[in-house]
């Protein structure tokens, strides 16, 4: 990345990004904002590696799948401050990125590493920001300013959980699935038996959601329409599972189930993949 930068190859135009590349942050130091583009299952040993870029203001963006670590923070109602084991087990990751620092971030880009230093953007440029507290804050504009003088698109939402809700209702489902199935984005949406898994996961998930005061506002029909225009696309959890690297599920999957046990919403369907994809994360990682 030094020598020849990032090379970005896009429907949108190629190009070659020329960024200041560093394997220690301290040569860094504090900044506004850090935008971590981390798996979520690195994140409770990322603390070495954030801490030289902190000052006392400095805010944390954590650009993941699934259900946030600060999820349950400033919530309001009789979640407050919950804490969640799959996302944030004994409190690990709440130690090295402190909720008070989180801005969250939902990616509705679909990229793939096609070689180091190489990606390859298939479609989407937008990055949803949202303060955990709700309301459109001061931070969530500045960056999104930044973000927006790049060239993406990177609304404020006053409430970024829908958003949440939104992108996951995808994840949940294709994710796991393409993992178990080796398939993408097209085959699994074509394949009838398939695809009625995955709806039956989408409705789940909803009720969750619901349960949870968060409304989508995007039909399950809509929603597959829009992942089989993707094509052939090969999910972040399929090529991590190629590649040999952890799978990151317990943030799509093991947090909805472990939301619906909070809740009292049935999801047996959630339930079965979880229990054949945590079996398929645990063999990869062995």
């Amino acid at each position: 990345m030094r020598r020849h930068g990032v090379r970005v190859l896009s429907p949108r135009g190629d190009f070659t990004a020329h960024a200041h590349a560093t394997d220690d942050p301290a040569e860094i130091g504090p900044v506004d904002h850090v935008f971590l583009g981390l798996k979520a299952t690195a994140y409770a040993a990322c603390g070495p590696l954030v801490a030289p870029l902190l000052h006392e203001r400095t805010t944390v963006v954590a650009a993941q799948n699934g259900i946030p670590w600060w999820y349950f923070h400033r919530h309001g109602g009789p979640y407050d401050g919950r804490r969640l084991e799959s996302v944030d087990p004994a409190g690990a990751v709440s130690a090295v990125l402190a909720p008070e620092r989180a801005v969250g971030c939902v990616v509705y880009a679909a990229t793939e590493l096609e070689a180091p230093g190489v990606v390859r953007h298939v479609e989407g440029t937008r990055f949803s920001l949202g303060e955990p507290g709700r309301g459109v804050s001061a931070r969530c504009l500045e960056l999104s300013g930044a973000m927006r003088a790049g060239g993406l698109k990177c609304p404020v939402e006053p409430d970024l959980r829908n958003d949440i809700w939104l992108k996951l209702l995808g994840n949940i489902s294709f994710n796991p699935i393409s993992a178990l199935a080796r398939a993408t984005m097209r085959q699994m949406c074509r394949h009838g038996g398939t695809r009625r898994v995955i709806e039956t996961m989408m409705r789940e998930t909803l009720c969750v959601a619901e349960a949870l005061g968060c409304e989508v506002g995007v039909s399950i029909e809509r929603r597959l329409a829009g992942a089989e225009r993707v094509g052939d696309h090969r999910t972040s959890t399929l090529q991590d599972l190629e590649r040999g690297k952890p799978l990151e599920l317990d943030v799509l999957l093991a947090a909805v189930v472990e939301l619906a046990e909070i809740t009292g919403v049935e999801v047996p369907t959630l339930r079965t993949v979880h229990a054949i994809s945590d079996l398929l994360a645990l063999r990869s990682a062995a």
